[in-house]
């Protein structure tokens, strides 16, 4: 639902069900793999882990016991780990030191599968990490918490030949990619002339540029960027405008985006949500759903992410709003800087908090969660419908597919595709509460959107063993069966229900509705 208050001027997304709606739901289950290139502040997160259980006898600090130490990318590194597991094809620009830690952090992204070539390893520079001391404080009967923070870097801007270095990459690159993300963290990559650069090119090439800046009080340095995501204090040292209700930010992204011909001013506001700018003047607040905060320093990179894996799929900046609105409050429940997958935004879609809708998945994930319970020995057995208006007939042929497998994978059509399958007038149920009702199911193991015509691609990506459907279907032919047959799966075909069908509880509903008149 979209409230228009007139007093300000501003679209108020206020209802939960509006999050949920089934075009993002659409969206996400159908979304492609962008090529995205990145650009930013490149360093090694570090994290050691322990105990608290003592305060320090030579002073008034805590004793941390160390128990395990990690290493994550940070910076524009955590972004491009956010960004590949969600699907995108991520090639990164930037530069980190010729030492250990930049041979670990180069390790560490290629593990990810991005691509590093555009990353320049410099001898006068060290690789910025970050290490953050993170104690269990068993005393106070408190959970994790940073305790502190030590940073190695160096902070001046890159020499001239490493910035021809990048620009050229860059150049060669550009023309191939769906959108420039910009991760700006002031660590002396992003130059005057490099940002100038970058923004020109993607001008050039109509490709859009958005950048989570820098703190600082000019961002004019980003001048014809197409978008732009200040926190709620970058947005104030930016503007001098203290950002406490809609209309200050109203008034913060009219300056922002007037100073720096920005098309969209995107205003993080933590509890508040998230607040939309555009080039019109006009304006939504997509308010945050209420969650348990743990920890913030992942949210701005989650929210650089995801917006340019929306955009860059050729979504609205509407639509990836109030995407990375959900995926940023996902995030501050988790401790550091963690990717979030699509399904988890789907679950969080599609039902919040409730575990059942931890079934609907995305296609990359599930195929890895399949191969995994394959190698367990467990029987894959998919179908695939419709399911709209679920009755008893629905339920006894899951049931009987469950019976003839360990996992039960159910293919269900998007409203688009059911339009073209039924008519106009169908579904009577939307692809989201389908796969929520669905979902519910005991027998049911995952469910996943497929907003073709038929789950042929869908049975070609997942090789069950076991592939079932009705008995109707017989004389019509199975589609996947010639495919699943070939690597030795089996095709059932399982007993039809009679008098059971959406058409008939349809008609039953007009008939009885006629009677009445």
């Amino acid at each position: 639902m979209v409230v228009s208050i007139k007093k300000t001027g501003v679209n108020l997304l206020l209802d939960k069900a509006e999050l949920r709606s089934h075009n993002l739901v659409h969206i996400l289950s159908n979304i492609g793999s962008p090529d995205i290139l990145l650009i930013g502040d490149f360093m090694l997160d570090k994290y050691v882990w322990g105990e608290v259980k003592r305060i320090s006898q030579e002073a008034p600090i805590p004793v941390l016991n160390v128990t395990s130490e990690e290493i994550r990318p940070g910076g524009a590194g955590s972004v491009a780990n956010n960004l590949a597991q969600l699907g995108a094809n991520v090639c990164c620009y930037g530069v980190i030191g010729n030492d250990d830690e930049g041979r670990r952090l180069l390790n560490n992204l290629n593990g990810i599968g991005v691509e590093t070539d555009g990353i320049v390893q410099a001898s006068d520079r060290p690789t910025t990490v970050k290490v953050r001391m993170m104690g269990h404080l068993q005393s106070a009967g408190k959970g994790i918490q940073q305790l502190l923070r030590i940073d190695y870097e160096k902070v001046d801007d890159i020499e001239d030949e490493i910035q021809d270095e990048i620009i050229s990459k860059i150049e060669s690159k550009v023309q191939h990619v769906d959108i420039i993300l910009i991760s700006d963290m002031n660590k002396g990559v992003l130059s005057c002339r490099i940002l100038e650069t970058v923004i020109r090119l993607g001008k050039d090439n109509n490709v859009p540029v958005i950048v989570d800046p820098r703190l600082s009080n000019d961002y004019t340095i980003y001048k014809g960027a197409t978008a732009i995501t200040p926190n709620r204090f970058e947005t104030k040292l930016a503007t001098g405008i203290k950002i406490t209700d809609v209309n200050s930010m109203r008034s913060a992204g009219k300056k922002l985006l007037e100073e720096s011909l920005f098309e969209y001013v995107i205003i993080t506001a933590d509890k508040d949500g998230m607040f939309l700018y555009r080039n019109d003047g006009s304006c939504d607040l997509i308010p945050t759903v209420p969650k348990d905060v743990y920890d913030v320093s992942g949210a701005g990179d989650m929210v650089l992410s995801v917006f340019g894996f929306v955009v860059g799929s050729k979504s609205s900046f509407e639509d990836a709003a109030m995407i990375a609105n959900i995926a940023a409050g996902i995030e501050v429940g988790k401790i550091g800087a963690v990717p979030i997958s699509k399904s988890e935004i789907l679950s969080e879609l599609m039902g919040g908090s409730n575990p059942l809708y931890t079934k609907i998945k995305v296609l990359d994930e599930l195929e890895k969660i399949l191969n995994d319970r394959r190698g367990r020995n467990e029987r894959i057995v998919f179908t695939n419908g419709c399911f709209d208006i679920l009755h008893v007939g629905h339920i006894e042929y899951l049931k009987f597919s469950r019976q003839q497998g360990d996992v039960l994978v159910i293919g269900l059509n998007t409203d688009r595709s059911v339009r073209e399958q039924k008519g106009e007038q169908r579904p009577f149920v939307s692809e989201d509460e389908r796969a929520r009702l669905i979902s519910a199911l005991e027998d049911v193991s995952y469910v996943i959107l497929f907003d073709e015509l038929t789950p042929d691609k869908l049975i070609k990506r997942l090789k069950p063993d076991v592939l079932v459907k009705g008995e109707d279907w017989k004389e019509k032919g199975v589609v996947g069966r010639e495919f699943v047959e070939s690597y030795g799966g089996k095709v059932i075909l399982a007993p039809f229900v009679k008098n059971a069908s959406t058409t008939d509880i349809v008609t039953r509903i007009i008939e009885r509705n006629n009677n009445l008149r």
